[in-house]
C-alpha cells in the first residue's frame, strides 16, 4: 500500500503496487538498479551483528498487501542464509499508525511475536477485528491468554515508545514508499512497485542479499 493512496482517501483504497503480477520476463533478467530496486545514497543503520547482513520487511498490520505477503514472507524465512539476519519493522506512514507499532513491539518485549504476529493479521483481515486504537490492542492481547497489565505496561513504555521512534526513523532512512517493503544491508531497499509484485520482490531481494555478501 502505497503513501499516496493513504493520503488521498485515508488509507482505504488497494493500489495494484504490491499486489503481486508475476511475469516470467521480470523473473528471469537480472535485476536492475532504478528499476527493481534503488541503491540509498546514504547508508541506514543496521542492528544485524558483524558478519551478518540485515533483510528488514517494512510492513502495516492494517496493509491487506502485507497481510498478503506472510505466506510468502514465511516460505522464504524458512531458507534463510545463515548469514542474513532478517528483522520486521512496523511503519508510521502516518500518526495513527503507532498503536501498531506499539503493538508489535511490545509483543517483541514479551517474546510472543512467533506465536502472535500471524494472529494480528487474521484478527485485522479474518476476523474483521480492528486493532487500531489501545483499547481494541489490549482486548486482542487478553484474548490471546497475555496478561493485561503487563501488556499495558509495556506497551506504554519508555522502552517501546523509543523502538517506535526509531522504527520511523528507519523507514525514513531507507525511503519507505509503500509496504510490504524490503530493505538489504542499510544500502538497497525494494518493494512490489519496483519489482513488479512482492513474489519478484524475493527474488530481487536474494540478488541483493548476494550483492552485499560480495562487499563484505
Amino acid at each position: 500500500m502505497k503513501r499516496r493512496e493513504l493520503a488521498a482517501l485515508g488509507g482505504l483504497v488497494l493500489g495494484a503496487s504490491a499486489l503481486g503480477w508475476p511475469q516470467a520476463a521480470l523473473a528471469q533478467r537480472k535485476p536492475q538498479e532504478g528499476k527493481d530496486y534503488r541503491a540509498l545514497e546514504k547508508r541506514a543503520p543496521v542492528k544485524a551483528p558483524a558478519g551478518k547482513i540485515e533483510v528488514v520487511e517494512f510492513f502495516w498490520y492494517s496493509c491487506p498487501h502485507c497481510n498478503a505477503f506472510e505466506p510468502l514472507l514465511n516460505a522464504w524465512l524458512k531458507k534463510l542464509p545463515p548469514d542474513v539476519a532478517f528483522r520486521r519493522v512496523p511503519v508510521a506512514f502516518r500518526d495513527d499508525f503507532v498503536p501498531q507499532q506499539r503493538l508489535y513491539y511490545t509483543l517483541e518485549a514479551m517474546g510472543k511475536v512467533d506465536e502472535l504476529h500471524d494472529k494480528v493479521f487474521a484478527a485485522i483481515h479474518q476476523q474483521h477485528q480492528p486493532t487500531d486504537r489501545e483499547d481494541r490492542i489490549l482486548a486482542f492481547a487478553q484474548a490471546n491468554g497475555l496478561d493485561k497489565a503487563k501488556f499495558q505496561e509495556l506497551y506504554n513504555s519508555f522502552s517501546v515508545a523509543t523502538k517506535a521512534r526509531e522504527a520511523k526513523q528507519l523507514q525514513d532512512e531507507y525511503q519507505v514508499d509503500g509496504v510490504p517493503a524490503l530493505g538489504v544491508a542499510g544500502r538497497f531497499y525494494t518493494d512490489g512497485t519496483l519489482a513488479g509484485g512482492m513474489e519478484r520482490a524475493l527474488q530481487v531481494l536474494d540478488y541483493l542479499i548476494a550483492e552485499a555478501r560480495k562487499a563484505k
